[in-house]
């Protein structure tokens, strides 16, 4: 009886891991991880959330680097048409304005370091992604791509977090 329960044990681990290595990443949401989907593919970014007026104010100024798939993630209540400059901002970024339900309306990229002009969402955004300039180029990110985090409602967005 004891090899037999060894037996079962090992295969319910197995069961355990087997489920969890076929288990799709991007399945679920976790606050520092954004999942972005397309035609063009996949890609996850770790990110730090800005959604009250402090942190948004503050954003990634005085930065002198970010992370390769590293980003900055700001939240808005109620979707609005959204202004973002550059000021004390040390590296080139792009900008990835998204609707309510986590799909991109308007990218602008390389924004430039320091520059004061304004870029706007071009229509009603309730988010905006700041990476690195050039990796939306980089990784094809377009128009319509979709973003998965657990800031969108989750009753309304393209991409909600169980999703697969």
């Amino acid at each position: 009886m004891g090899e037999r329960r060894k037996g079962l044990k090992f295969w319910c681990l197995a069961a355990v891991i087997w489920g969890g290595l076929t288990h799709p990443l991007w399945a679920g949401c976790e606050p520092d991880k954004l999942m972005l989907r397309g035609p063009w593919g996949q890609a996850q970014f770790f990110v730090e959330i800005a959604n009250d007026s402090d942190s948004r104010a503050q954003g990634l100024m005085y930065r002198e680097t970010l992370a390769r798939t590293a980003g900055m993630l700001f939240v808005y209540d109620t979707p609005a048409q959204l202004g973002f400059w550059m000021r004390n901002t040390l590296i080139p970024l792009d900008l990835l304005f998204v609707d309510e339900r986590g799909r991109i309306i308007h990218i602008h990229h390389n924004a430039q370091p320091l520059d004061e002009t304004v870029i706007y969402s071009n229509g009603l955004a309730t988010a905006v992604l700041e990476i690195n300039g050039g990796m939306a180029e980089q990784f094809g990110i377009g128009l319509g791509s979709d973003l998965q985090h657990e800031s969108f409602d989750q009753t309304v967005a393209h991409w909600p977090c169980e999703a697969s």
